[in-house]
């Protein structure tokens, strides 16, 4: 395992009261990211994959749409790999995640449902791909984030009296308890250690301070769960966590937070269809 003494002791201390900044997810994949071995790159390129995926969703409805510089890869070779998957070519999965593979081509399938949000089964391939990381914490971080989104869709689909497994993606134990449990807690207390947490927070009513709290809650966790990673690539991969979480933040004032976050919770009450093999 690579150890980044050097890198990691020049990288700049981050709290969630941070409101500026003078350091940015863009710059570390430009300036530090060359730096990184080839098997640790794989690991923060599941980092920035994310914004490939909205970079994806971009080109689909439009190919001269401007696309998230933090993505992986330019906007042409999207393009590209977009172009020869829709006329039933093949791309490398050495060069392009295969779950993106198969995201466009079920876009572009003639199975292909309306009724099913195109992020939220983009969402589900992501989770999937990246739980099945070789690293333990990198595995584990992603595995947390969908346990933290499912119970949350799960509370608030009930608050509403909605079918709770049409919208639960994954197949952890955690979604299948959220699946299939009828008891207050999903029969997850005392097996989610954060799961009271998550419910105290499910019951704010001021959603910047809900969505606050469930940022602490994330950055509490990393710090458990890298306390015996100093310098190693968990360590990098928990520094860009946090760097992306506090640039979040102070590009959003309280108005626009609370608004960005209402039409959140407004998604969630919906009725979300996605594909079985992710129910």
């Amino acid at each position: 395992m690579s150890k980044y003494y050097c890198l990691i002791a020049g990288l700049p201390e981050l709290t969630l009261e941070d409101s500026k900044l003078s350091y940015t997810v863009a710059d570390f994949r430009i300036e530090l990211y060359p730096d990184l071995s080839t098997v640790d790159k794989k690991m923060i390129d599941l980092f920035y994959l994310k914004f490939d995926n909205e970079n994806v969703l971009r080109l689909l409805k439009d190919k001269d749409a401007v696309i998230d510089a933090r993505g992986t890869f330019s906007a042409q070779h999207l393009i590209d790999c977009i172009s020869t998957l829709k006329d039933g070519g093949e791309v490398d999965s050495k060069t392009f995640p295969s779950y993106l593979s198969s995201f466009i081509l079920y876009y572009f399938s003639e199975i292909n449902d309306e009724q099913f949000f195109y992020e939220d089964y983009l969402s589900a391939l992501y989770y999937e791909y990246a739980m099945n990381c070789k690293n333990k914490f990198i595995a584990s971080w992603f595995e947390f984030n969908l346990s933290i989104n499912n119970i949350l869709v799960a509370l608030t689909a009930r608050k509403y009296k909605e079918d709770v497994t049409q919208s639960i993606v994954g197949q952890t134990d955690v979604c299948e308890a959220l699946r299939t449990s009828g008891a207050r807690d999903f029969g997850l207390t005392g097996e989610v250690d954060y799961f009271d947490t998550l419910m105290k927070i499910s019951e704010l009513t001021d959603l910047v301070d809900r969505e606050r709290k469930i940022d602490a809650l994330k950055w509490a966790w990393m710090e458990d769960a890298v306390f015996f990673n100093y310098f190693t690539i968990e360590r990098i991969f928990v520094f860009l966590l946090r760097l992306e979480i506090v640039e979040r933040w102070i590009s959003l004032d309280k108005e626009k937070g609370s608004q960005l976050f209402r039409n959140m919770i407004d998604s969630l009450k919906n009725d979300v269809q996605i594909p079985a093999e992710f129910r």
